[in-house]
């Protein structure tokens, strides 16, 4: 029997080989291979710089149709309307300003409610120096909830994406 084995001894490395466990309180583990299979760790601001830099090859603003950019924090939330062939910012709005800050009291973070009113400035700003079609950048984070919402608000006060 252990003749016909004789080929699973070359497979495996001896035991001078092995990586050991340590030894904990006197007491010896048994000597197996220890196989440690590590992931690529990314976090998920990587994640969602992965998704954004995938959205900007193919959204793109012009003068004609300037680039809806959002970007939201745990505090805040911002919104630039950007004509990317100058690099120049046309437009802007967040949660920072006097008009949306003192309206609405909120201390955990801009929640759906805020966003609508941030959605609905940062269009009222394009209708005023003449901006009409915007194309929308959700910066990698996922069209839900405060994007979401930010976004609608827009459209229904005039901008087109």
């Amino acid at each position: 029997m252990t003749a016909s084995l004789s080929f699973l001894h070359s497979a495996f490395p001896s035991t001078q080989q092995l990586l050991l466990r340590p030894q904990l309180n006197g007491l010896t583990s048994s000597p197996r291979p220890s196989l440690v299979v590590e992931a690529k760790a990314k976090t998920r601001r990587e994640d969602r710089t992965a998704r954004h830099i995938r959205i900007r090859k193919k959204v793109e603003g012009t003068p004609e149709r300037p680039r809806l950019c959002v970007f939201r924090s745990n505090k805040h939330l911002y919104v630039q309307v950007i004509d990317d062939s100058k690099m120049h910012t046309l437009a802007s709005a967040s949660t920072m300003q006097k008009l949306i800050s003192e309206e609405f009291d909120y201390s955990c973070g801009p929640t759906i409610d805020v966003a609508k009113k941030v959605g609905e400035v940062i269009a009222k700003s394009c209708l005023e120096k003449g901006i009409t079609k915007v194309a929308f950048d959700r910066g990698g984070y996922p069209y839900h909830g405060r994007v979401e919402a930010l976004a609608e608000a827009a459209r229904e006060h005039g901008l087109q994406f």
